[in-house]
């Protein structure tokens, strides 16, 4: 992708793209791409927009032009893959955009192809099938050697793509429905042999963009990006009951230089949860999270947190900023979950500006979460957690501010804290911090802290570190790109 300095983006989550009437236009080249097109009763109509996206496509198609049709019962699952897959043929030759109509559009699983945009109108909803045959069932992630919610392998994700190239899943706040209940209770029943379907996953991936899209209702996690690199994750408005299980909101695993921003998550577990394999199978992939932004996310999540760091960190997790975060009726606002067994590290982590308001912890840390893959970890495979770094941040309604438990001669190290004040709930624990087994410091923060994170007073004027530098997915240039096809 060209690396230039970009413009401010909208910080709104909800976003329009004006819709225009222009002169009639054929699809290009459509004959020469062999896109079959009925002839329309009555006079042409052309419909044409505009979007921002970090690479645009010269060649366009609509859905229905492959036997779509959005009436919510009739499965477009062939439809979406004959799409893509004709479509496919464009890929060094600018590169081609589906456009999903208005509509109610149920579908299977699918996959994507290279050079390649999937658009949503935003009277568009892609409602997920509860057809166990439209999903196909694959290997479990090699970093992991084991499903999430079963031994075997996993059900492929709704929109799923692996060894891509710039590719693009967007649209003008168009819904994808993953219809999660009925997954929900087969797992809730033990019913299930493979671990559930994710909305979006992205393996073996380069230049992803997935932006401008209103995500419901997933069967477990929304939004998964994995041993992928150069993500864009903008935009995104992810609603699940806080009841639900596992519905994380957007899970970086494995990933370099990631930016997530602008995003709405009302969830059953972490809005934002950074992977890097479990146990002996991340040691072994050893492949780090690196090179993260999260900013302006708005998180509601009363049971899990808004940023969590694990609990499958065994690959590593490092270079971690995160800032302008707003969590509300919150579990916690930052977690770090680990344990032995997990090796890896998490490391080199920066959090400022978070507001936060109703909060059981504003600050957790754990080296004993559990939660092994199989009983052959390495029980000498202990976790590094260092360079924690938490500045700027004002909490209210909160039971207790911390809690920070590393493990036994292996200590949490490097943490520090500036400019935190943390007001305490009516009902709040006598006791605001717990801390054992780590290490740090502290400037300017209330309640009092506990006595391994003394108060250096002025002695660190500046605060905690945060980087002054960009990564590289900072500086992508963002353009304007047009799709025009015959209505």
């Amino acid at each position: 992708m060209g690396l230039l300095r970009r413009n401010p983006m909208k910080t709104q989550v909800m976003k329009s793209v004006l819709i225009v009437v222009v002169v009639a236009l054929i699809l290009r080249g459509g004959e020469s791409r062999g896109v079959a097109k009925a002839k329309p009763k009555g006079p042409i109509k052309s419909e044409s927009f505009q979007y921002s996206a970090m690479n645009c496509r010269a060649h366009s198609a609509s859905l229905t032009e492959f036997g779509g049709v959005g009436d919510g019962k009739t499965s477009n699952t062939k439809a979406f893959q004959t799409a893509i897959s004709k479509l496919s043929q464009f890929a060094t030759d600018g590169g081609a955009q589906l456009f999903v109509p208005a509509g109610k559009w149920l579908t299977g699983s699918f996959s994507l192809t290279s050079h390649f945009t999937l658009y949503l109108h935003k009277d568009a909803v892609l409602l997920a099938s509860q057809d166990l045959n439209e999903w196909p069932v694959l290997k479990a992630l090699p970093s992991y050697g084991r499903g999430r919610d079963a031994a075997a392998g996993r059900f492929s994700s709704l929109i799923f793509g692996t060894n891509l190239t710039d590719v693009i899943v967007t649209g003008d706040n168009g819904t994808i429905d993953g219809q999660g209940e009925f997954w929900w209770q087969q797992f809730h029943k033990k019913k299930l042999k493979y671990t559930r379907p994710y909305l979006i996953e992205i393996m073996f991936s380069s230049d992803i963009q997935i932006s401008d899209l209103t995500l419901l209702n997933s069967p477990s996690w929304n939004v998964h990006p994995v041993y992928s690199s150069n993500i864009l994750v903008q935009g995104i408005t992810i609603i699940a009951p806080i009841s639900s299980p596992n519905t994380d909101g957007i899970n970086p695993d494995s990933c370099t230089n990631t930016r997530i921003e602008d995003c709405y998550i009302v969830s059953g577990d972490d809005c934002v949860a950074v992977k890097s394999g479990w146990d002996e199978y991340g040691i072994s992939f050893g492949m780090p999270t690196k090179q993260l932004v999260i900013r302006r996310l708005t998180c509601i999540s009363p049971y899990s947190a808004t940023i969590a760091l694990g609990s499958e960190m065994s690959g590593g997790i490092q270079d971690v900023r995160a800032e302008d975060i707003v969590a509300i009726n919150t579990e916690s606002a930052v977690r770090i979950k680990t344990a032995v067994g997990r090796g890896g590290y998490v490391k080199d982590i920066y959090v400022r500006r978070m507001t936060l308001h109703t909060m059981k912890w504003a600050f957790w840390m754990t080296g004993n979460y559990g939660s092994h893959a199989d009983g052959n970890y390495d029980k000498n495979a202990f976790p590094e957690i260092t360079g924690i770094n938490y500045r700027d941040v004002v909490a209210e309604n909160v039971t207790m501010a911390a809690r920070l438990e590393g493990i036994a001669d292996h200590p949490f190290t490097g943490i520090c804290m500036s400019n935190v004040t943390i007001g305490l709930a009516k009902k709040a624990k006598k006791q605001p911090w717990t801390c054992t087994d780590i290490q740090g410091i502290t400037s300017g923060v209330t309640p009092t802290p506990c006595g391994l994170l003394p108060d250096q007073g002025t002695a660190k004027p500046g605060g905690c570190d945060f980087p002054a530098d960009d990564i590289p997915i900072d500086m992508v240039e963002i353009k304007k790109c047009t799709y025009r096809s015959d209505v």
